[in-house]
């Protein structure tokens, strides 16, 4: 049965679900965010946050919940989207987890990796405990509309003192059968005390119709972890794509996020991030690469609370033909954390006349003894530079696709697993070069 993103439908699904067969925990949390919806309903463009991006031809569709069904997907349709398949892998199909698509057993002892719903009976406290308590169903209408869908998704735990270098991989796949349907996936990351991990989130469209994903993701980085979070965002061309990841970090932390976005009609990724404990750090970067009528929207926020933290963040996209991109970046300030040390870098590349940016890199500091910049530039291609290799005897279409790489390649460099960089560099190279075969 289809239902529109509305607070009366969602107040039905709410009771549904408590007279269902679903945890505790989960039923509280559905019931909390279906009312919270009612209340918040979905931003509009009077919002700030969200005045440049329109979520109305979104909210126009009566999306239907995903079933999971497609009798006809094969672990060979998968196989380029793996991205290496001997790394822990748990897979959703049209928003159902997959058991027999998925593989977790190379896992050491001290990380699990599970589904939402199995993850309720086996980490049961430390559910309960993540659950809401970096992305409160109160935070916004997307948010709520997720928490009141509450039962897919993944929890990924790393015991204290536990560094795993294999990269866990979530894999998320939409296909036709999934097409005018929308899914909610919740993940949970904890890092434990002086724990170290990398998780990589792949979202794929193998069907060009509409379908909705509204995905949250809450991190937890206790006291002297790293957790390092990798987000390629490569829907379909008719899907509309929102995903909140909200993170805090304890003392001597460190959180590193890269957000990859080339897919969807539509999209949006917040990415925020709690620097709680003194002496912790973040790095947030991205790449988007839009054309069409690509609309992409990349929110960050970096909340310095304790002294003596450092951030760095740089965000690129490269837009063309009538895509238009957003870029707001915050760095807030506490009076408490003093030397505090934050860089912020958007750029943004047009190749053509109507494609169209909006840019809003901001600082609020009220401490005194800091060191914070920030700064955005938006730009075509550098003609010195096409000018050098035409001299050079590079014609000019290659001289621009490979100027065009070179600039995207440039952030894609800070990706530190080679397997996640290669690929993406891979990708990049596809989209901008008729050198892939030769050169990749």
């Amino acid at each position: 049965m289809s239902t529109t993103l509305s607070a009366p439908a969602l107040l039905e699904q709410a009771n549904h679900a408590a007279a269902a067969d679903v945890p505790a925990v989960l039923r509280a949390a559905r019931a909390e965010g279906a009312e919270q919806f009612a209340a918040l309903g979905l931003p509009t463009t009077k919002n700030e946050d969200w005045h440049y991006t329109s979520v109305s031809s979104l909210a126009a569709i009566p999306f239907a919940p995903m079933t999971g069904d497609d009798s006809d997907l094969s672990p060979d349709a998968l196989a380029e989207h793996r991205l290496d398949a001997s790394w822990p892998t748990l897979v959703f199909v049209n928003g159902v987890y997959q058991p027999s698509l998925s593989d977790t057993s190379a896992l050491p002892a001290g990380i699990r990796v599970l589904p939402l719903g199995d993850a309720v009976s086996a980490l049961g406290d430390t559910v309960s405990r993540l659950l809401g308590s970096t992305a409160p169903a109160s935070r916004d209408g997307f948010t709520a509309l997720n928490a009141s869908f509450l039962g897919e998704g993944a929890v990924v735990h790393v015991a204290k003192e536990m560094v795993i270098d294999t990269p866990v991989h979530l894999l998320y796949v939409t296909t036709d059968a999934g097409a005018n349907g929308m899914h909610h996936p919740r993940v949970l990351m904890l890092a434990e005390r002086h724990a170290k991990a990398t998780v990589v989130e792949s979202w794929v469209g193998l069907t060009e119709q509409p379908y909705f994903t509204n995905a949250v993701a809450e991190v937890v980085v206790e006291d002297g972890a790293t957790l390092t979070h990798l987000k390629v965002q490569r829907e379909g061309r008719g899907a509309f794509h929102v995903a909140t990841i909200e993170a805090t970090q304890g003392r001597d932390s460190h959180y590193v996020s890269f957000c990859f976005t080339t897919g969807g009609a539509l999209s949006r990724s917040t990415i925020s991030t709690l620097l709680n404990g003194a002496g912790c750090g973040t790095t947030l970067n991205g790449l988007t690469m839009l054309d069409g009528a690509q609309h992409g929207d990349v929110q960050t926020r970096i909340e310095h609370a304790q002294p003596q933290c450092f951030s760095r963040e740089i965000y690129k996209s490269i837009l063309d033909e009538h895509s238009h991109g957003v870029f707001n970046g915050k760095v807030y300030v506490h009076p408490i954390a003093q030397q505090t040390d934050g860089k912020q870098t958007n750029n943004t590349l047009l190749l053509s006349k109507t494609a169209q940016v909006d840019a809003k890199p901001q600082l609020e500091i009220f401490a005194d003894d800091v060191k914070c910049t920030h700064g955005a530039t938006v730009g075509q291609i550098d003609q010195t530079a096409l000018f050098y290799m035409k001299s050079r005897g590079v014609d000019a279409d290659t001289a621009r696709q490979l100027l065009t790489y070179a600039f995207a390649a440039d952030v894609l460099e800070t990706i530190e697993n080679e397997t996640v960089r290669d690929a993406l560099e891979l990708v990049t190279l596809h989209r901008f070069t008729s050198l892939a075969t030769v050169t990749g």
